[in-house]
């Protein structure tokens, strides 16, 4: 552990408040008049995924922690949890409630490499690839004559029934680009 100004965090760093790892989603610097500087923080709790937002002085002392992350892969289910596979065969399970944003990103037989976060030797979340591959399951057909400006549609991604909208040519059975940061559509393959 290490001590950080609040002044001096960034987006991605992972402080300690009251026993909670966050990380720092966002960091506002203020300095207006004769009031001291402030920097407001829009933090995630990285053990509940609850969000929050505070107001501290820009010269409060903060521990920074840095915490261990391993690559890995999906390899299966087991209600409530996820199990994900690193290089060595180790298997690491994390509770599916906490992965809740990604979780609809997962399928069987996944390829795509994952980074696993832990804090105190236990996995905590998941991130995946800033872009993702997969199968539409289902969209409705193009309306004919519906050509005025940046037309989308619905679709349903094979396996994880996640629906998202997509441009008008895409159809059932093409594979997809998916921006996972944003959940949204890129462009077909």
């Amino acid at each position: 552990m290490s001590v950080k100004l609040a002044g001096d965090l960034q987006s991605g760093n992972v402080v300690i408040v009251e026993g909670n790892p966050l990380v720092v989603l966002k960091a506002q610097y203020n300095k207006s008049g004769r009031n001291a500087a402030v920097v407001k923080l829009r933090m995630k709790n990285l053990l509940t995924g609850r969000v929050s937002e505070t107001v501290v002085k820009a010269d409060e002392k903060m521990e920074q922690i840095i915490l261990d992350k391993k690559e890995c892969t999906y390899s299966y289910s087991a209600p409530p949890v996820h199990v994900f596979v690193d290089g060595d065969y180790n298997q690491y399970e994390i509770d599916a409630e906490t992965m809740a944003d990604v979780e609809k990103y997962l399928m069987p037989e996944m390829t795509d490499v994952v980074e696993v976060t832990f804090y105190e030797s236990k996995p905590i979340s998941v991130v995946f690839p800033k872009v993702i591959i997969r199968e539409v399951e289902y969209t409705e057909p193009v309306t004919r004559g519906d050509t005025s400006g940046k037309i989308t549609k619905a679709a349903v991604l094979k396996h994880s029934k996640y629906e998202l909208q997509v441009s008008a040519f895409v159809e059932i059975g093409d594979k997809i680009e998916i921006d996972t940061e944003t959940g949204e559509f890129r462009r077909r393959c």
